[in-house]
């Protein structure tokens, strides 16, 4: 799978996500400050990923700043785009599962290490949902985005 990685700034948290979906076998492209090497406007970098994974570069999309909020907004603003605010495995599984999100975000400042892990874990093991109502929820997102 290749996975759009970007941050605001190079952090510890957001160099070891890449490390640990490396470890799992993916293949990443970096964005904003893991890319540049300096930071960058969450901005930016929420929209750059947002990007890439709408066009169908990347498959899916981790994106990082300190609360994890404006990376989380600014993918949103993608057409095709589902950014996730996850500080939690249970979270990230009921993100995958009943809003088919396509990009997870997480906080900087509050994502350990070893709950980014249990995160990730919960993110790659779920599936979207078939149930019609789950599904009927996801395409309405698509008719909101299109009345803008």
């Amino acid at each position: 799978m290749i996975v759009a990685v970007g941050s605001d700034e190079r952090h510890e948290t957001a160099l070891f996500a890449c490390e640990e979906l490396r470890r799992r076998g993916h293949e990443l492209r970096l964005f904003g400050a893991l890319a540049e090497g300096v930071p960058v406007r969450w901005s930016d970098v929420g929209r750059a990923v947002g990007e890439a994974v709408a066009s169908g570069l990347c498959t899916s999309g981790m994106l990082f700043c300190w609360t994890g909020t404006g990376v989380s907004i600014a993918a949103n603003k993608v057409r095709g785009i589902r950014a996730a605010l996850c500080w939690d495995a249970p979270t990230a599984a009921g993100a995958r599962r009943w809003n088919d999100a396509n990009v997870l975000c997480a906080s900087l400042r509050a994502t350990s290490a070893a709950v980014l892990g249990e995160i990730f874990d919960a993110w790659f093991a779920e599936s979207p949902s078939n149930d019609p109502e789950d599904r009927s929820a996801v395409a309405e997102l698509e008719n909101l985005q299109s009345n803008r």
